[in-house]
């Protein structure tokens, strides 16, 4: 065994923990259909956004810890809803009037307002592909529609048929005495106007797998449960898709987990094994509040790519699932640099730090090398002393400072710096408040700026943080961070900052002696 696989074996990262729970599910033998089965589910009624981003990345890193521990072969899955019914025209899409006109239709039978695919459902399919296809994911698309239509669900929809009575007794029981008059677990598909029907069902023949109803103008019909001309309702439909699948592990929001019991049983009636289960818990925005579509709150994907590398949202998406995290741009910086301190820690691990690395799981065990020789917030202060607008501003700086690097040799870095710019302007600057400094600041600040002009030999991050660490407590602060924080207030208009030797060490002596000045004539703005 490697010494990598051994670690695996006793970590405490959770998608480790999570993949060793999988194993012991084939303990005893390998899956009969030859491999163990990921699924994520997509509701094609809308784009593609941030937390099918998470529900696949995450099951990804799940699935690749498994690999580490496991030779039996592996696939995910992604399954798109795309039968469910329109339910209201999203207010997003042009054709809007068209759309109203084909509400209750099958998401794959409404056509595409956009004039580019098939049908809607189509359109919003090729999104969830594209989306999963930029971000590099490994899985297989499945399309409700033709696991409806193409035979793969009929063994378990024939057998749904012959256990009805079994799979209403189920549902009924977890309804509403007003629901369980009008309620199936089958949803014909009207053979004329093609809308899914919410429509009692008179009788379900298990032998010849029809359904009989009454469509709404009172007309009976009877349809084969096969083909497509019926689909389950969406909470029987998750039971039924694992058993006919043999999904084993599929991660859900923790809105799901009161429905947990009632898939596990529709599964387990169809003859399936329930799937092991992995709750999440849901993003915050700023205020504590569910991040809400509708809402338009907390951060898109695209609002986090803008300011931040992929990884970085790989990082912030794989600490403490199951703990609710508040999702705003403030939380970007802090992701970027801690991602950057695991990937340089990395190479110097054991088999069982290295395992317990969160960049382990994020590159599914091939970790690159850092270069970020300078933090974000660094960058992020550097661009505020400096005023700079774009990242070639900041690369005359970075160069002083570490002269060995360069765009080309440190692609991170220079992807980062232009972050940094970015986020500078539009988060930072804004919200810049100066203040002018007591006496006692004064007077310290101006020693500052006395010793830094004096100064003679080294001028890395150590000597300098020594420096402004020997002026404040000569001046009495106490505690310290009093004097730091006077400094990221005067100097860089703000209540928090970096570690300030290394910011000279950047920015460099001489100009810094020239901010302080500026600071203490009141000249920063």
């Amino acid at each position: 065994m490697s010494d990598l696989r051994e670690a695996a074996m006793t970590s405490k990262a959770w998608p480790f923990e999570e993949a060793r729970r999988l194993l012991k599910r084939y303990e005893k033998k390998p899956p009969e259909k030859g491999y163990v089965l990921f699924e994520t589910g997509y509701g094609p009624s809308g784009l593609p956004h941030i937390g099918t981003f998470g529900e696949v990345l995450r099951t990804t890193m799940v699935r690749r810890a498994f690999e580490a521990i496991s030779d039996i072969p592996t696939k995910l899955i992604s399954f798109s809803d795309d039968m469910d019914g329109l339910r209201k025209v999203p207010d997003n899409v042009p054709n809007r009037e068209m759309l109203a006109e084909h509400l209750q239709k099958p998401l794959t039978s409404v056509p595409d307002p956009f004039g580019e695919y098939d049908s809607f459902g189509d359109h919003n399919n090729a999104m969830l592909r594209r989306f999963l296809d930029t971000f590099g994911f490994d899985y297989e698309f499945y399309s409700a529609r033709d696991f409806y239509r193409s035979g793969q669900f009929d063994e378990t929809l024939l057998r749904a048929a012959e256990r009805y009575d079994d799979l209403m007794a189920v549902m009924l029981n977890s309804l509403r005495e007003e629901r369980q008059q009008t309620y199936s677990i089958f949803l014909p598909i009207h053979p004329e106007t093609g809308r899914v029907l919410y429509v009692p069902i008179r009788h379900v023949d298990a032998k010849d797998g029809t359904v009989t109803f009454d469509d709404e103008d009172g007309r009976e019909w009877t349809l084969p449960v096969t083909g497509g001309n019926v689909k389950l309702q969406w909470k029987p439909d998750f039971g039924a898709r694992w058993a006919a699948l043999g999904v084993d592990w599929e991660p859900y929001g923790k809105e799901h987990a009161p429905n947990t019991p009632i898939y596990t049983k529709i599964c387990s009636i169809l003859g399936g094994r329930p799937p092991e289960i992995f709750t999440y818990e849901l993003f915050l925005d700023e205020q504590g509040q569910k991040i809400s579509k509708s809402k338009g709150n907390g951060l898109t994907i695209d609002e986090w790519l803008t300011y931040a590398s992929t990884e970085s949202l790989s990082y912030f998406m794989y600490l403490k699932p199951k703990t609710a995290k508040r999702m705003h741009f403030d939380v970007i910086p802090k992701a970027v640099d801690e991602y950057h301190q695991q990937l340089r820690a990395y190479p110097n691990q054991d088999a069982t730090q290295q395992a317990n690395n969160p960049v382990w799981h994020i590159h599914s065990g091939n970790v690159p090398e850092s270069h970020m020789v300078v933090p974000f917030s660094m960058l992020l202060n550097l661009a505020s002393a400096a005023g700079a607008h774009d990242k070639d501003a900041l690369w005359g700086f970075i160069k002083r400072y570490a002269p060995d690097a360069s765009p080309e040799t440190h692609a991170d870095l220079d992807q980062a710096a232009g972050f940094a710019v970015r986020y500078y302007e539009d988060f930072v600057k804004p919200t810049k408040t100066y203040r002018a400094p007591d006496d006692k600041e004064r007077a310290a600040m101006e020693d500052l700026a006395t010793r830094l002009e004096a100064h003679v030999g080294a001028t890395d991050d150590e000597t300098l943080q020594t420096i402004v660490f020997a002026v404040g407590k000569d001046h009495g602060f106490d505690p310290l961070r009093d004097w730091f924080k006077a400094l990221y207030e005067v100097l860089l208009g703000q209540s928090q900052g970096p570690r300030f030797g290394g910011f000279i060490a950047l920015y460099g002596v001489d100009e810094t002696v020239a901010l302080i000045n500026k600071g203490l004539a009141g000249e920063l703005s």
